[in-house]
């Protein structure tokens, strides 16, 4: 029988995060520099079987009952779909779930599906072209859209959007995504700038908070609660009115939801994090390399998980940035 992964504050981690790639090809002004970033050589990513025996443990030790993939850009991987199928074996019940920016999922969402794909959560910030290529700084607009409708068209149920919310750059569209949302069936997560960007440009200044977008959307679309099943960073709402698709918010800075974290990550090169703001990891890679058990494996993740951070410290006194961007974490 499974045990479970309790950190000191009681908190039991079931949701994990494993970054099958540090590379993207988008820029992303709230993610990484114009110029990309240095990637790391790939004799030092985990290998597929790797991600499937740390996955393994992960769900049949400590009941992980969610596994999102996340990058950079996850799809850049090549044959991400044989990981996909790799991971379904484990457990078909699993929700296996991918947050992608799209562009390649014209080709890829029946194949993802098919290997046992549950979900996507797809990043869209704008619904402006010239925007859009402004924030990705790639002219992929049509590319994404298309990759939107594949996805629908191949079941991954439901449909998610993540918007980063960014103080005069997109906050003026929050309404038209939420009537997008209506319209389709989607589910529109809004989610906080957060000090993750390659660049540095972050400031408090830039963040949206939550609470000012759910008045802008219920100005013009009432909403109403939907009461959590599991703990999760966002808040959802359905339209009051009865209409498709729904809302979220994920208020990671101005209503942080650490008191109720599930997270664990695995970064692309294998280091287990306990937090998006860790500043420091454990290499599991090294120790799998090295000749590692399983049982030894998890007596390191266990105690890892133990040590998980109370919180993070965004606009307290003592915050420290971490020395990577989101793209070298995972989303």
């Amino acid at each position: 029988m499974a045990s479970v992964l309790r950190d000191s504050y009681g908190r039991i981690a079931d949701d994990l995060r494993i970054s099958v790639t540090d590379r993207c090809n988008f820029r992303c002004i709230y993610c990484m520099p114009a110029e990309g970033l240095k990637w790391l050589a790939r004799g030092d990513i985990l290998r597929f079987e790797e991600i499937v025996r740390l996955a393994r443990i992960f769900v049949r030790r400590y009941g992980v009952r969610t596994i999102r993939l996340t990058g950079g850009e996850p799809l850049v991987r090549v044959h991400i779909e044989e990981l996909v199928g790799m991971i379904n074996e484990l457990d078909p019940s699993l929700d296996i779930t991918m947050t992608t920016n799209g562009v390649l999922l014209r080709d890829k969402a029946k194949l993802l599906a098919e290997a046992g794909l549950k979900r996507v959560n797809i990043s869209l910030d704008t619904l402006h072209i010239d925007r859009f290529q402004e924030i990705a700084r790639r002219d992929a607009f049509a590319r994404t859209m298309e990759g939107i409708q594949a996805a629908e068209d191949a079941g991954l149920r439901p449909i998610k959007l993540n918007m980063v919310v960014m103080k005069g750059k997109n906050d003026d569209e929050v309404v038209d995504f939420a009537g997008l949302a209506r319209r389709r069936g989607y589910e529109v997560r809004f989610i906080e700038f957060m000090p993750l960007d390659g660049e540095e440009i972050w400031s408090n200044d830039m963040v949206v908070p939550s609470r000012r977008i759910l008045e802008q959307i219920e100005d013009q679309f009432p909403l109403v609660p939907v009461p959590p099943k599991r703990p999760g960073p966002s808040s959802d709402y359905q339209f009051a009115d009865g209409a498709p698709g729904g809302v979220g918010f994920i208020s990671s800075v101005s209503q942080a939801f650490c008191s109720t974290c599930n997270r664990i990550r695995l970064t692309a090169e294998g280091g287990l994090r306990t937090c998006l703001f860790s500043l420091s990891e454990t290499p599991l890679r090294d120790l799998m390399r090295g000749g590692a058990s399983d049982d030894h494996l998890c007596r390191v993740i266990e105690k890892a998980v133990w040590l998980k951070e109370e919180g993070h410290l965004i606009n307290q006194e003592g915050f420290v940035r971490p020395s990577k961007s989101m793209s070298q974490i995972g989303g």
